[in-house]
This record gives C-alpha cells, structure tokens and sequence, in this order.
C-alpha cells in the first residue's frame, strides 16, 4: 500500500489517481504523520461494499435463528406463494 501526505494530495492529485486506478493499490492518506483516509480505486471500493452487504445479511440470518424468528418450509412457503408461482 503506498502512503501520501495530504499535501502531497492536494498538489499531485492527477498523479496519485493514476497511480491508483493503474496499480489498483489502495493509497492511505496522512495527515500531521497520522493515517486519515484511504484512496481506492472504484472497483474495489464497489466490490468491499456488495462483500458488505452479503456479510450483514448473513448475520441478520445468524440473528433470526438464535432468536427463534424462523419459519418451518411449509411455513415459508405459504408466505412466499405469490412470489413462488
């Protein structure tokens, strides 16, 4: 992962997003020497997003069943039937 100053953002932006879209490398930003954001590239950053909410849905389902919310198959199916057919 490369590192920049803001400065170093503010003045050579064009530069630093070339680097990034070229390498694909995340880019963390510093700020008085500490980190203060991360440049990512689009690609990266919408596929981190889409793994996100995978992983919160997962754990809403993970929640449900330890909390008894689950339905018997002939249960889901009644309540899913305008959709099924």
């Amino acid at each position: 992962m490369e590192t920049e100053l803001v400065t170093n953002l503010k003045r050579q932006a064009a530069r630093i997003l070339s680097d990034l879209r070229d390498s694909g490398e995340s880019v963390l930003i510093t700020e008085h020497g500490k980190p203060s954001a991360y440049l990512v590239d689009v690609d990266s950053f919408e596929f981190m997003q889409n793994k996100l909410r995978v992983l919160e849905g997962i754990v809403r389902g993970e929640r449900a069943v330890l909390e008894g919310r689950t339905y018997s198959e002939e249960e889901a199916k009644k309540k899913m039937g305008k959709w099924l057919d």
